[in-house]
């Protein structure tokens, strides 16, 4: 039994509360990053698994918060139509989800201690920025994910940030590919939250939780995932521009799927299927960064 006093073995619970499905989106930016190094003659596998660690950390940490702190706001509900959430369901306490957040965000805070002593002091602000905030997305006096701020914070700490200093560590410098490649994996870990919130509109309105789905509608949401989509597939064409070889187009294979993407969720109307879309972001993501990973590293 659980706290609650439901059946099933309490790790199950906290493996579900970590939401496993969305690691793509900590994962595919460090190996995109240790690609784009490789590219450069910079890539060094320790620093990459620190990395990887950081970013894993850190996401858990942040759905931890988010499962924590959208009780605590009343976003998670029973009217919720998506995917259970634990201590909404009474299967973990609050206090329990609360405390495994500070721990986990602890450990994070601690692996990315190993990268300021590989690279400077420089990277200690970047560390714990990524970490306040993702107690700060759902938690703290201005929930960025309850005023519209949500999408900018995934494309900036999954995107930019994340292949940037992972980048950054492995090779001691930035360079432009570097950018390019954060901001298309940015776009489309956002475009994750894009289709999470589509579904939850109507709750998340009930709860004021201000997504940009419930500030400008569903129509505006398409848009905004569709064109995430495009601007993410003109990336490698910007890296062969920049002079990387021809492999690094392998991702504009996914222009059928990303097009398909987009008309299943304008046509979408029952939570199902737009948890079915959600998934299948989540994959598109792992697919394009797997495909631009192997790009840079054949050409």
């Amino acid at each position: 039994m659980d706290a609650s006093g439901q059946a099933g073995p309490a790790w199950r619970h906290w493996m579900e509360a970590a939401r496993p499905k969305t690691l793509p989106a900590a994962v595919v930016p460090v190996v995109v990053a240790t690609a784009l190094a490789h590219s450069h003659g910079a890539a060094h596998g320790p620093a990459a698994l620190v990395c990887l660690a950081f970013g894993g950390l850190v996401q858990v940490g942040t759905n931890f918060a988010n499962d924590y702190y959208d009780f605590v706001q009343g976003a998670d509900t029973p009217a919720r139509v998506g995917p259970r959430r634990a201590v909404a369901a009474g299967l973990i306490r609050p206090a329990a989800m609360r405390r495994a957040m500070w721990i986990v965000l602890a450990a994070a805070f601690a692996v990315g201690l190993l990268l300021v002593a590989v690279r400077g002091w420089i990277l200690l602000p970047v560390g714990i920025i990524s970490i306040a905030c993702a107690v700060a997305y759902t938690g703290g006096p201005y929930p960025l994910g309850y005023h519209g701020l949500g999408d900018v914070f995934v494309f900036l700490f999954f995107g930019l940030v994340a292949v940037g200093a992972t980048f950054y560590v492995q090779a001691g410098h930035l360079a432009p590919d570097a950018l390019t490649c954060g901001a298309a994996l940015g776009l489309l870990a956002a475009n994750i939250l894009v289709a999470n919130n589509y579904r939850d509109a109507e709750t998340d309105a009930r709860a004021g939780k201000r997504t940009l789905v419930v500030r400008f509608g569903r129509r505006f949401a398409l848009w905004q995932y569709g064109l995430s989509h495009g601007v993410a597939l003109c990336a490698p064409v910007a890296l062969r521009l920049n002079g990387q070889g021809w492999p690094v187009l392998l991702p504009l294979l996914l222009a059928p799927w990303a097009a398909l993407l987009t008309r299943r969720l304008e046509r979408s109307q029952a939570p199902p299927e737009q948890i079915a879309v959600l998934g299948s972001t989540a994959k598109y993501l792992a697919a394009f960064g797997a495909l631009l990973a192997a790009g840079l590293v054949a050409a």
